[in-house]
């Protein structure tokens, strides 16, 4: 849906209200993007996976939201946000449960399939609500903040969630958390609305041949292509590692219980959580996208470097270093300000769609990347049914993460510079 202008509403909080429903459905998803991490030797000894199968099951979350990313910015142009946001809440819901009764793998791996495939619409909804809703000048900043709540989710779906599986187990708490996401699903309908009153709506478009030059456009801008392989490399280390392989590599080498290895992953996600905005307003202020970029993408890669190799860190140190690292990374969100910037607002959902799905993909790409090169050199070793993985095995897998940050500072030096627009 292509809108004309963003009046100023009359009550001034009701804009910010209608597009907080974007935030919420992305909390949301990302509480269940990360929890699997927090019961992965439950998981391996209940289903009777390996590492990588266990890289697959989490994974295909992602498979599901990053193949969507493209279509789902269509449908958002076409439909909506409103209609989206609750069915994706409630599909979302849906799998969830089936995940949390599964007794087979087949069957987890179609729940995780469905909890991503509702997901998908949680992103690109809170942006396409702050385009409609929003003055132009809020945008960076509404992009921080929907980051921001992401990251608040998966913070929600580490150590508070790795306390409630201690205490009921994976199952009964998976279940809950889908019971909230059925309300969250019947709220957003009664709330949201596309566009404010009176804001003039173009006729939405259907032909095939529209279609096609959306996506044209869409692949065609090389500012495009880039921004994919820098987004997608400053997030992967938050999914593969934060949003994973994190925590086990904290219980098994760093001997800590799953609550401390819960809470302390998600300092990286509490960095990304204040880095977000912070880095959108800086931005904003600057009158500048790619310094803040730039410099976020190597700092970020050294902070990495550092809790991969420093010999014996404390915890004290790992924390820090996650938070920093974490900030640095969020600072990704003004990749799609620059977006926003070097695109036509007639194809702003089909981007930051085509965008979202190259972020996503990283965890797709990640997450049973590292849990097949954990496998690799894997020596056997057991516990409690699971298998253990030593220090070298967790360096070496994690290197990839390195690896994938310098190419994407090579193709974020690339990027042409934007200019913010304020009116």
């Amino acid at each position: 849906m292509v809108v004309s202008g963003t009046p100023r509403h009359r009550t001034a909080w009701l804009p910010w209200l209608i597009w907080s429903f974007g935030p919420a459905l992305f909390f949301y998803a990302w509480f269940q993007r990360v929890a699997p991490s927090i019961m992965i030797d439950q998981l391996m000894r209940d289903l009777g996976m390996s590492g990588a199968a266990l890289g697959n099951l989490s994974a295909f979350y992602f498979y599901a939201y990053a193949g969507l990313q493209l279509p789902v910015g269509l449908l958002m142009d076409r439909y909506g946000p409103r209609r989206l946001l609750s069915a994706g809440a409630a599909v979302c819901a849906g799998g969830t449960l089936v995940f949390a009764t599964a007794e087979f793998v087949a069957v987890a791996y179609l729940g995780r399939l469905l909890v991503g495939i509702g997901a998908a619409f949680s992103f690109v909804g809170g942006l396409k609500l702050a385009t409609s809703w929003l003055p132009a000048r809020h945008f960076t900043l509404a992009s921080g903040l929907v980051m921001m709540s992401g990251m608040l989710g998966g913070m929600l779906g580490q150590a508070p969630m790795a306390a409630v599986v201690e205490q009921v187990g994976w199952r009964p708490a998976l279940s809950a958390s889908a019971l909230a996401g059925l309300l969250l699903a019947a709220v957003t309908w009664l709330v949201v609305r596309d566009h404010p009153p009176g804001m003039r709506a173009a006729a939405p478009r259907e032909s095939l041949g529209t279609v096609l030059r959306t996506l044209g456009h869409v692949l065609g801008n090389r500012q495009n292509l880039l921004l994919a392989v820098v987004l997608a490399a400053m997030t992967a280390p938050l999914l593969g590692f934060a949003g994973l392989w994190g925590v086990a590599w904290l219980m098994q080498i760093h001997a800590m219980s799953r609550a401390e290895a819960a809470g302390l992953a998600s300092l990286l996600l509490l960095g990304w959580a204040v880095g977000s905005p912070l880095a959108g307003a800086l931005s904003d202020r600057l009158g500048r996208r790619k310094p803040p970029l730039i410099a976020a993408l190597l700092l970020g890669a050294l902070a990495l470097a550092a809790i991969i190799y420093l010999p014996a860190p404390s915890a004290a140190t790992l924390g820090v270093l996650f938070v920093f690292a974490g900030a640095c990374y969020g600072t990704m969100i003004t990749g799609y300000a620059i977006a926003r910037e070097s695109n036509d607002a007639a194809v702003h959902g089909a981007t930051f769609g085509f965008l979202n799905g190259a972020v996503v993909g990283s965890g797709a790409l990640f997450q049973p990347l590292l849990g097949a090169l954990l496998d690799l050199q894997w020596d056997g070793t057991l516990h409690a049914g699971a298998p253990v993985y030593d220090a070298a095995a967790f360096r070496n897998a994690f290197s990839a993460l390195l690896a994938f940050l310098g190419i994407g500072a090579a193709a974020a030096l690339a990027l042409r510079e934007s200019v913010p627009r304020t009116a």
